[in-house]
């Protein structure tokens, strides 16, 4: 049965290379219609991580093969109040210091973690970190926890879903073997991406992420004909996060 979340918009509160916009409306109440039943936890996180967006600005990233374009841009992360925005993110994971306007340090790990943090899921379930591969070593190392609720699943094996986590290397720090099998020590100190699902349309994939050109942006994926995400240039996806809550 198909239900529709309706997303509460938390009005709180760019160091880039795209072209300068007009600023456009954010103040639009988001809704989702997702066409599955979703747990109230996990509804949280999806109504969160879109409303988040809408705050931004509903910037959306379309990848086509190695192409990318950006037919919406959005409001950039060094930009008033959205660096203060960044900064509630920072603070989710003890770094009260830092806002957008610290251009060098990557954040979409902070934003992911303040999603999950703010949706309600515990810290041992989920720890707010920094960087990627610290909570991505962590699951790896509880997936055979019967009490687990993040799983690891390679991207040939499993069509990802809304909630679930998709997750990316930077630039050449993944090695193969990692693709086949995920020790978290492989990862240990790798720089990583990872984006929460919100939603799916057949083969195209929705999903939303912090520090995506200098905002929180909705990225636009295509899936292969099974379902599953196909690795490209500008992003070499390689795990899912199978969000079981």
């Amino acid at each position: 049965m198909k239900i529709v979340l309706v997303l509460i918009f938390l009005a709180l509160s760019a160091c880039g290379w795209l072209p300068k916009k007009q600023a456009h409306d954010a103040e639009i109440s988001p809704r989702l219609s997702t066409g599955i039943e979703l747990p109230p936890t996990k509804d949280r996180i999806l109504a969160l991580a879109i409303s988040e967006w809408f705050y931004f600005g509903r910037q959306s990233v379309i990848y086509d093969g190695d192409k990318e374009s950006i037919p919406l841009v959005g409001f950039w992360e060094d930009e008033s109040p959205y660096a203060q925005r960044i900064n509630q993110y920072w603070r989710a994971v003890g770094m009260p210091e830092r806002t957008g306007r610290n251009c060098e340090q990557p954040w979409s790990a902070a934003f992911v973690s303040w999603v999950m943090a703010t949706a309600g899921v515990p810290k041992e379930r989920f720890p707010p970190s920094e960087a990627h591969w610290m909570y991505l070593s962590r699951i790896i190392r509880n997936a055979e926890s019967p009490n687990a609720v993040f799983v690891p699943r390679r991207i040939h094996d499993y069509a990802p879903r809304p909630g679930d986590l998709i997750c990316a290397s930077r630039g050449s720090s993944i090695t193969p073997p990692f693709v086949q099998s995920p020790f978290p020590e492989t990862i240990e100190h790798t720089k990583l991406h990872c984006d929460i699902v919100v939603e799916k349309h057949g083969r195209t994939l929705e999903a939303i992420g912090g520090n995506v050109r200098n905002s929180v942006s909705k990225n636009i994926l295509k899936l292969d004909k099974k379902g599953h995400l196909q690795p490209i240039a500008r992003r070499p996806w390689f795990l899912v996060i199978e969000n079981r809550l």
